[in-house]
């Protein structure tokens, strides 16, 4: 299966950059499947309806959120009606939505697609690990999925890491969102699943993590916060991780970085071109 990870989408410009890549990567590179992170997607801070919708139109297959998922308040209502939305599994007991989803891809196969939130310098939720591994003992790799993606949402890397470690062998993808910055760690563990710490950000980089620099440069050198924070408006590298599986075990078979346009330096899977 060709998987395509994309990072959390920062406001209008990282949704300009999924709407002008992502329907001619699908086709490119033949992809199977698309997870977006779309927490950022409104201004900065959750996600609509709308922007939800819009996603699905360009390509993407399932849509995952993290710590601003409630921000944009509709998608408290919203996420009720939208099966391929993926908050959270770790939000305390009766959070609306699900922290999973079970996602038929374009040629019939299934796909897990899961997403957690880490607590190292977070909110202290629930046990991702032993929400996850629920979730992996209920819908085993090849018995109910034929490739399980895991988008764990946290700060620390040594968090995100042993999450890696812990699905080794039991997950397709475990890939890290929300610091912004794509990592350079990208690899396969020992035992089969693909990792890389985080996926980056598709937005502006010109940016303080995709917000125009002059309020945290302010609230840094004064300490006196005087504005919100607004997504820089600059052009967006889409940033994130592609994954090609072995069909017979649903493990990773190889695994690269992708970024596009913008000004990060460019990076393509050379297994797909």
């Amino acid at each position: 299966m060709r998987i395509l990870f994309i990072g959390d989408v920062v406001g209008k410009t990282g949704r300009t950059a999924i709407s002008e890549h992502l329907p001619a990567l699908i086709a490119r590179w033949k992809l199977d499947l698309v997870v977006v992170n779309g927490e950022n997607a409104a201004g900065g801070f959750g996600i609509t309806e709308a922007i939800y919708q819009e996603f699905l139109d360009a390509g993407a297959d399932a849509v995952t959120l993290g710590n601003h998922a409630w921000n944009q308040k509709e998608a408290l209502v919203f996420i009720e009606r939208a099966p391929r939305l993926i908050r959270p599994l770790n939000f305390p007991r009766h959070t609306p939505g699900r922290g999973a989803a079970l996602i038929d891809t374009r040629d019939g196969r299934r796909a897990l697609v899961i997403n957690a939130m880490a607590r190292i310098f977070m909110e202290p939720l629930n046990d991702p690990f032993r929400a996850i591994e629920r979730e992996l003992d209920a819908c085993p790799l090849r018995e109910a999925a034929d490739a399980i993606v895991v988008d764990f949402h946290g700060e620390a890397t040594s968090e995100k890491q042993s999450m890696g470690f812990f699905c080794d062998g039991r997950a397709s993808l475990v890939v890290g969102t929300h610091t912004h910055v794509p990592t350079a760690d990208h690899r396969i563990l020992s035992g089969g699943t693909a990792y890389m710490s985080d996926a980056g950000m598709t937005g502006d980089y010109d940016s303080v993590i995709g917000m125009q620099r002059e309020e945290p440069l302010r609230r840094f050198t004064t300490g006196i916060p005087s504005g919100r924070f607004e997504p820089a408006g600059g052009v967006a590298t889409l940033s994130g991780v592609a994954v090609e599986t072995d069909d017979a075990t649903g493990l990773a078979l190889r695994i690269a970085p992708v970024r596009l346009g913008g000004r990060l330096e460019p990076a393509e899977p050379s297994f797909w071109t």
